[in-house]
């Protein structure tokens, strides 16, 4: 999940903040990464904050990645975006090694508001981080509803993921193996976009996957609990620029209506009808909003 901020991707924002003629008076722009989920979620916050205030929000899409969309934050090129608590681990600022998720999501707070000038909100409710993903039929053939719940099996087990995810010593498959204290029969490096279809089809037995894309509802799979926690917690928050929020004091309890709102599987449901259904992300916002009664 690391990212690098690279001078292509910086000039690319430029560009795009510079056509998209956002101006920054009253208007908040809300940059998202490429993926559908930070899209659907900057669509809810614009609805919320422009049916509840006179501000204009405009959203900025398909930032490079997390560390870019963190740095316009911090250069005030964008003022609002989706963040994820693991992302810290990646030198951003000086913090203190843990999995403790409530810990995790403090240096994220406290980082942000100290480093970047932005605060980070409480999560929305769910996590996008790996998750190790079987089929449906397996889990319940073989009641497997944790990781470890494999290990007795994993020797004549499959294992389909990335080739980096494989090789990196200290947060991959040689630190899992330790944590763990099992390591599976074989594995079978992959595109991540393809692991998906390969445990539905049975070419594979088990795959590392991502936990709120939309194909594992697609394919019926099944992610299984990392009861070890050797993952560090990747809980989603918006985060804003504190200059706003100083500037706008209704944002904060606006912000706040999604804290705690949308679990793990809400949020796979959200993604597959961008992603498997082909909808408009603002459509699909506008829909929960009014689903869950946030939006009249």
């Amino acid at each position: 999940m690391k990212r690098r901020v690279c001078l292509l991707q910086v000039t690319v924002l430029f560009m795009m903040i510079i056509f998209s003629g956002c101006g920054k008076g009253e208007t908040i722009i809300i940059g998202t990464q490429t993926f559908s989920e930070p899209k659907i979620l900057a669509q809810m916050h614009k609805l919320l904050i422009e049916s509840r205030t006179a501000l204009k929000v405009d959203v900025l899409p398909d930032l490079a990645s997390s560390t870019v969309v963190a740095q316009a934050l911090k250069s005030n090129d964008i003022q609002m975006g989706v963040l994820y608590t693991g992302m810290i681990f990646d030198n951003y600022f000086p913090i203190e090694p843990t999995k403790d998720r409530a810990e995790v999501l403090k240096q994220a707070q406290q980082g942000f508001d100290k480093y970047f000038g932005s605060q980070w909100f409480d999560p929305y409710g769910f996590e996008n981080t790996y998750a190790f993903t079987v089929s449906t039929d397996a889990a319940n053939q073989n009641k497997w509803e944790k990781i470890s719940d494999v290990g007795p099996a994993a020797a004549n087990m499959t294992l389909g993921v990335d080739t980096t995810w494989l090789e990196r010593e200290s947060d991959g498959y040689p630190a899992f193996k330790k944590h763990y204290g099992f390591a599976f029969g074989k594995t079978l490096p992959m595109e991540v976009a393809l692991v998906y279809k390969a445990v539905a089809s049975k070419n594979v037995d088990i795959v590392l996957a991502y936990s709120t894309d939309s194909r594992i509802k697609e394919y019926n799979l099944k992610s299984l609990k990392d009861d070890k926690q050797f993952f560090p917690p990747y809980d989603a928050s918006p985060v804003i620029r504190k200059e706003v929020l100083a500037k706008h004091p209704e944002l904060e309890e606006i912000i706040g209506l999604l804290k705690g709102k949308i679990d793990l599987q809400t949020m796979i449901e959200l993604n597959y009808e961008v992603d498997i259904n082909k909808r408009n992300e603002r459509k699909v916002a506008e829909e929960y909003l009014r689903k869950t009664g946030l939006l009249k």
